[in-house]
């Protein structure tokens, strides 16, 4: 049967619980989100008379959990709106509310009785049919479900959610005892569409994948780190970046987990896997002393202001500290330096530099050595009892930690034969499977073709298996490698996305805008119009859409004195970004991550965008000093401004100041929902929750418009305000400058900005076309570009990635 999911409740509204409550949220859920209700009043409550009955103290949990989840940084909720589709209760009152849920998320403490005692109570109110799932982050589900009828059980399931839940991407779904197949397909559907998850089956053993491995994996490297004399500073330089794992590496992970959370998970994990022989390679570690020491002084990471590290104001400025893991006292950094690393740093490819570093004799090289080499073989050997196939395996580390290659996928990377001859000779146990794997004659643990992952090792059926690829993730590496890049330069591709439809990928370091990428532009405009295409995506797969203009080159010209350059690629932007707008085949703009400048101004000239929920947006030229000036201005206006002035009398000046702050004070939107409330996206632009499948729905869109019949948008006429409300913006300008808030420079560029915004000094407001905006961007920023406090912004920020208030 089908299940159609539209209320859902989240019982517990601690850290997980409200996070995954303000997540359902941004996917447009009604939830209803129940905490216990105190058993004691505060001295607040007591002081205005209140007892334990008062509805206002018996929801006070929840209330408080909800407001947490309200301040969390980074923020929980796309906009702060969103909040409004929460209600909140509690577990005694409002009880029978779960009856009106489709799907009941238990994420109550870690405690056996207690998840079991909700169940009990979840199966006496649950509608038939519900589904009912656990986030437990390692209590078997087989004890959790323990006693539940038949009909509970078949819908019953885990989804262990990875904090925090908006970010990052994994959901480990495990079936209980009897959950129905098609339970389990519905939800993975539902976590990877509405809420924009990836999803790794997983089995119901202790800790399931990602913690079990990622557990095991940090606790062997606190030990190594102490026993091999091995520095704070030194093992994050090496387990960041380097070997392709996020910049926390391990001892800022931990910081950031919080080291009382990671204790917690250490002594359950470790109670758990008693039957687990890499268990006694871990055994009585020293890094549990320094971390029990930690804990009783209350240096518990980030939450408490320190951990492993600290922040110390000095006289060059605020500096973070490590801990000395002998002394426990904090030191200044020290920075560590070792000549292998910095030759791999400059090798792109990351499997060419684990295999480099895997090879160095010197200290780096045996740290990465010896921690990957444990990491993989633990790996492996858990796999069978904790997963189905190494994929899953793979994928449960790279979307749960946010590593760039999974162990089997580094295995391959390092070589199978070779690791496993290391860790034979120290005595660590390998995988019987991996014997097997290599008795037979097997070399690499996955297939592959022109670099393209194409089949895996299947260590059940002990033979390779053909990938089937995600029918809605689009790889622009993997089209590459089939031989469909029609032109390419070096800023920028063309693509064949199939279906008669081109991809224009940028390629430049943060995807920057340089004279390459427009001249591919043109060229793909060229074979847009000239040859049986259906339409165009704009879109990469780098970390971030795009971070503008390149700021280098219009700093040297500006110092230069080159103005005519500047001009004639001002008015050559202006110009491609008008030819999008109006092009007679559909062209849809996919952005992610940071898309700032000019990547807003190419996210906002196409036909429709297609952006990812977590898209960055902001016109942030102001910062160096300039206006937005390929067509940004021109686009507020006629997104939020022009539309208002269609009412008779409405007044524009709210519109105007609006505009003006967004731009002026260099807004960057924090979510593609905060971006639309912004004005950067309109309501016929659509919000893809998953990542991965950006490309794809981007790509449907320009099928969808192409199949419609699109017609480009009529020549716009825009709200050109004029004088009185440029007087008014100017007084607002003079206001701050005066109150000290900005500096000369800084009203210099507001005064030239709020000019832009109301179209000149002209004493009656009028309707003009969009050629006008664009001259007075195109004149500002070239006046702008020939202040020397401006030039001094830009040299300022390409020095030290930091903005200049001069």
């Amino acid at each position: 049967m089908g299940y159609t999911i539209r209320r859902v409740a989240v019982i517990g509204a601690g850290t997980m619980g409200a996070a995954i409550a303000a997540h359902l949220a941004n996917a447009g859920f009604a939830v209803d989100l129940l905490d216990i209700p105190p058993k004691s009043l505060t001295p607040e409550e007591e002081a205005k008379g209140l007892t334990l009955d008062h509805p206002e103290v018996r929801n006070r949990i929840v209330r408080a959990g909800l407001e947490r989840a309200k301040k969390a940084k980074p923020a929980a909720f796309f906009v702060e709106d969103r909040a409004r589709l929460i209600r909140i209760g509690n577990t005694e009152d409002h009880w029978d509310r779960l009856r009106e849920a489709d799907w009941i998320i238990e994420a109550v403490v870690e405690d056996l009785a207690v998840k079991r005692e909700v169940m009990a109570r979840i199966e006496a109110v649950r509608k038939p049919e519900a589904i009912v799932t656990t986030n437990t982050s390692g209590l078997p589900l087989r004890e959790i479900g323990a006693g539940r009828s038949p009909e509970f059980l078949a819908h019953f399931a885990g989804t262990h959610f990875f904090n925090p839940p908006r970010y990052l991407k994994l959901v480990e779904l495990i079936p209980g005892p009897a959950t129905k197949p098609e339970v389990l397909d519905a939800l993975e559907r539902l976590l990877e569409l509405r809420l924009g998850k990836r999803v790794v089956r997983a089995k119901d053993t202790p800790n399931f994948i990602a913690n079990r491995i990622g557990f095991l994996s940090g606790a062997f490297v606190g030990k190594y780190t102490i026993e091999q004399g091995y520095t704070v500073e030194e093992v994050d330089a090496l387990m960041g970046p380097l070997i392709g794992r996020p910049k926390t590496a391990h001892f800022r992970l931990l910081d950031l987990v919080g080291l009382d959370v990671a204790a917690y998970v250490g002594q359950h994990s470790m109670a758990a896997l008693r039957h687990d022989p890499f268990v006694a390679l871990v055994q009585d570690s020293p890094m549990n002393q320094v971390m029990a020491a930690m804990i009783e002084r209350g240096w518990l990471g980030n939450k408490a202001g320190q951990g492993f590290y600290k922040k110390v104001e000095t006289p060059e400025g605020a500096q973070y500290w490590p801990l000395n893991l002998q002394t426990l006292e904090y030191e200044p950094p020290k920075k560590p330096r070792w000549e292998s690393v910095g030759k791999a740093l400059k090798m792109e490819d990351l499997r060419e530099r684990l295999r480099f570093m895997a090879a160095q004799e010197d200290r780096a090289g045996g740290f990465v050595r010896d921690v990957l080499d444990f990491y993989l073989a633990y790996a492996a050997y858990v796999a069978p009892e904790v997963a189905d196939d190494i994929m899953a395996v793979d994928n449960a580390m790279k979307w749960g930690f946010n590593y760039e290659l999974g162990p089997f996928e580094t295995w391959d990377a390092l070589g199978v034969a070779e690791t496993v001859a290391r860790i034979e000779a120290r005595g660590w146990p390998v995988a019987e499977w991996v014997k097997d794997f290599l008795a037979a004659g097997g070399r690499t643990f996955y297939q592959y073709e022109n670099g393209r992952i194409v089949g895996y090792y299947d260590f059940r059926e002990r033979a390779y298996r053909r990938l089937e690829p995600h029918p809605r993730v689009i790889v622009l590496r993997e089209l590459k490698s089939e031989g469909r890049v029609l032109e390419r330069n070096p800023s920028a591709s063309l693509l064949d996305l199939g279906d008669g439809v081109l991809c224009l990928e940028f390629h430049t370091k943060a995807n920057a805008l340089d004279p390459d990428i427009f001249a591919m532009m043109e060229r793909a405009l060229e074979r847009l119009d000239r040859e049986d295409w259906v339409g165009m995506v704009i879109g990469n797969q780098g970390e971030h859409f795009c971070a503008g203009a390149n700021v280098f080159v219009i700093g040297v010209s500006a110092q230069q004195g080159m103005f005519e350059a500047i001009d004639q690629g001002v008015r050559a932007m202006q110009r491609l970004m008008m030819t999008m707008r109006y092009f007679h085949k559909p062209i849809v703009t996919a952005p992610f991550g940071m898309t700032l400048g000019g990547g807003a101004e190419v996210a906002m000239h196409g036909a429709r965008m297609v952006a990812s929920a977590e898209t960055y947006i902001g016109l942030v030229e102001v910062g160096v000093g300039l206006i937005p000036a390929g067509g940004g201005c021109k686009e507020m206006i006629r997104r939020v401004l022009t539309p208002a002035m269609q009412t008779e009398n409405a007044d524009p000046l709210p519109f105007l100041r609006r505009i003006f702050e967004t731009i002026g004070m260099a807004k960057v939107a924090t979510s593609a929902e905060e971006g639309r409330a912004l004005g950067f996206l309109s309501e016929a632009d659509r919000i893809v929750m998953n990542p991965d499948f950006l490309l794809h729905e981007a790509k449907r869109e320009v099928l969808h418009l192409a199949e419609s019949g699109y017609r480009p948008p009529l020549k716009a006429k825009l709200y050109a305000a004029g004088r009185d409300l440029l007087a008014a913006l100017r007084i607002g300008v003079w206001q701050m400058r005066e109150a000290r808030y900005i500096s000369e420079h800084d009203a210099k560029i507001g005064e030239k900005l709020a000019y832009v915004l109301c179209g000149g000094d002209h004493p009656e407001p009028m309707w003009v076309d969009e050629e006008h905006f664009l001259d007075l961007e195109r004149e500002a920023f070239l006046s702008l570009c020939g202040e020397p406090k401006t030039q001094e912004r830009i040299w300022h920020f390409l020095q030290t990635g930091k903005i200049l208030r001069n």
